[in-house]
């Protein structure tokens, strides 16, 4: 081998062990380590709809103010993200409507069987269940008009990934709304401040710094807040 070959060699070598020293440096960390474990541990589905879809917490009570502010049209595609036990799932079927899809997105095997066995029985068939990873939310691209995140954004292990492809899976001008849990110190429970990682500031800053922009920040929530992001 000559001199010049054994240079260029070196060179590629070198360029090719700084590339991949790059992307371990950028691989993004979980930022919540073990947060979903009880979630992924087979939850018991009937317990969990005791505890989502009952009076005294507030995304439940406020269920219809909350449809109410995300203006549905008949035939809008939406995802349901940490759709949990379905609640809204089931709202946004029937606002939407036969033209239109809801994704029921939850990284809970159990919670997915159990909203797609109601869907079944309701004889709904516009729901679509996604068992995702906590990577993604497992949408085809470009796929939804809507992406609702509710008192999930804080279990995202990964926010960065997830809003990278919740980007993707928007269409042109789509909308992701966020709900979550108020983070204030004297204001919130002891339970919201040491189980929420970021409070609303920087959630905005997070969304913002993966190509949305805040259009609408709705206060008709006390211990949550309520954003309207579009895709840029």
């Amino acid at each position: 081998m000559t001199m010049p070959m054994k240079l260029n060699l070196k060179l590629l070598l070198h360029s090719v062990v700084l590339l991949l020293a790059c992307n371990v440096i950028a691989e993004e960390q979980n930022v919540s380590p073990g947060i979903n474990d009880h979630y992924l541990a087979d939850p018991d589905y009937e317990m969990w709809v005791d505890i989502f879809e009952s009076p005294g917490r507030e995304v439940y009570d406020k269920r219809k103010e909350i449809i109410a502010a995300l203006d549905i049209r008949p035939g809008m595609d939406i995802a349901d993200i940490g759709a949990g036990t379905g609640l809204y799932t089931r709202a946004f079927s029937h606002e939407t409507g036969p033209t239109g899809r809801v994704y029921a997105v939850d990284i809970a095997p159990n919670f997915i069987d159990g909203i797609m066995r109601q869907a079944n029985t309701a004889g709904v068939t516009n729901v679509i269940g996604i068992v995702n990873s906590a990577k993604g939310e497992g949408l085809e691209p470009a796929s939804v008009d809507l992406a609702f995140v509710c008192d999930t954004y804080h279990h995202f292990e990964y926010p960065q990934s997830m809003l990278k492809s919740m980007h993707e899976a928007l269409r042109p001008g789509g909308s992701l709304v966020i709900i979550d849990f108020r983070k204030v110190k004297g204001f919130s429970s002891s339970w919201v401040m040491s189980h929420t990682r970021a409070d609303r500031k920087t959630v905005i800053q997070e969304i913002e710094s993966e190509g949305f922009e805040l259009v609408e920040d709705r206060d008709f929530l006390r211990t949550n807040y309520y954003l309207r992001f579009v895709k840029k």
